[in-house]
């Protein structure tokens, strides 16, 4: 699954953010912190594992999840690729705005 599908979800969102702020936490927990059927929760963790935004650990009959840091480098490379082009763009528009203020 692709990342970016994944994070669409508002609860999967909430679900990396409730990871990020606590650690690691058991599928229990996580359920205990929503509205939701843990079985829904069930199947948002699922997706976030397919698209690699969280690691599961077994522990006896626990699972562990934790946030994946490595695909949240990604997210942020991506993000700092995208906020140089845009700082280029707008460099070269302030250039092109300079260049024809000053023939007026």
């Amino acid at each position: 699954m692709d990342v970016f599908a994944a994070l669409a979800d508002p609860t999967r969102r909430s679900i990396i953010e409730l990871l990020a702020r606590y650690g690691n936490l058991a599928a229990t927990e996580i359920s205990l912190k929503f509205q939701v059927s843990p079985s829904a929760i069930s199947q948002h963790l699922k997706v976030l594992r397919e698209a690699r935004l969280v690691k599961v650990e077994k522990r006896a009959q626990k699972r562990i999840y934790q946030v994946n840091p490595e695909a949240v480098q990604e997210l942020e490379e991506w993000a700092r690729q995208l906020t140089e082009l845009w700082n280029q763009r707008f460099e070269a528009l302030d250039n092109l705005l300079e260049e024809e203020h000053s023939k007026s």
